[in-house]
């Protein structure tokens, strides 16, 4: 009784703080189409190309904010017959697809600055410095809407990515149109332009990487598979050997593991799977864990003589 009263606890306390992520995102989604149509015709008007790459910029991020909302939605669905994992790796889908749009704008944005450095354009400082600061403190708005979030939650990082990313466009902005209204250097929007494309290919690149890395079912940061495995032999619940030791993300921060384990003589099989759990979600933070109990040698063929 106590068990499943603790249990209900934190299933509400977990719904609860979905529902507030997924409020958040929704919020800074709309934050986010509003500027982008503001940057966009105030760079259309002004004819500068940072406040245009901009509103570029958040167009995709309106779009990422919007499916990072829909993600965080999908995740809460419960498992069925076709997805017996449920949903939850549907926010490191949406974590990379983001990530490959993000190089996509950036290539846009250094070809038209190419074209503007080749042929300036007159640009209207004025109005270009109005929009940039209007930009500017909506996105800073927008990243403290989004501020709080789970470090492992790959949905909501994803999200923060584009927002900074808005961010930084908007400082790119401001800086270049007080350059052309103090100095005329109607260059310097293009050359901002593709500095703030390069430091946001960089955000890009990481989360490309994080999030392919759990799509391919790689190892969650930090954690060794024999390290795994020396940490259960050593641990006094009656494991003699551990091998074929298999540890993934199904999303961010959710690891999932599966292992072979050979026990000790008159250990009882159940509680040792239960320990091995135990072990695993203490010290790596597995939060699911099939463990195959073998009585003597290793039923898979072949079966290494050290655990790998």
């Amino acid at each position: 009784m106590n068990h499943d009263h603790h249990h209900s606890h934190a299933h509400v306390a977990h719904a609860s703080t979905a529902s507030v992520r997924e409020r958040r995102l929704l919020i800074a989604f709309g934050l986010t189409l509003c500027t982008l149509f503001a940057e966009a015709v105030g760079g259309w008007l002004s004819g500068s190309l940072a406040l245009l790459a901009d509103a570029g910029h958040m167009l995709v991020d309106a779009l990422a904010l919007l499916f990072a909302w829909l993600g965080a939605r999908f995740a809460r669905r419960p498992a069925d017959a076709r997805r017996s994992f449920g949903y939850a790796r549907l926010e490191v889908l949406v974590g990379y697809t983001n990530a490959l749009a993000q190089f996509v704008l950036v290539g846009w944005i250094v070809f038209e600055a190419i074209g503007r450095f080749m042929a300036p354009g007159e640009i209207l400082g004025g109005m270009m410095l109005a929009v940039a600061l209007a930009g500017l403190l909506v996105n800073l708005l927008v990243l403290r809407v989004l501020h709080d979030h789970d470090e492992h939650d790959v949905n909501s990082a994803s999200a923060r990515l584009h927002v900074l990313g808005d961010l930084l466009g908007s400082v790119g902005a401001v800086v270049a149109a007080l350059l052309i209204r103090q100095f005329g250097w109607n260059w310097s929007d293009a050359l901002i332009s593709v500095f703030v494309s390069l430091l946001i290919l960089g955000n890009a690149w990481q989360l490309l990487r994080r999030s392919g890395h759990i799509l391919l079912e790689g190892a969650p940061s930090g954690v060794d598979m024999a390290i795994v495995a020396s940490t259960l032999e050593q641990a006094g619940i009656g494991v003699a050997g551990v091998h074929h030791v298999h540890v993934w993300e199904l999303a961010g921060g959710s690891a999932m593991a599966t292992l072979h384990a050979r026990l000790d003589a008159g250990v009882e099989a159940d509680a040792a799977i239960a320990s091995v759990q135990r072990v695993l979600r203490e010290h790596f933070g597995v939060i699911h864990a099939t463990v195959q109990i073998e009585a003597g040698d290793c039923a898979s063929a072949p079966c290494p003589e050290h655990r790998h």
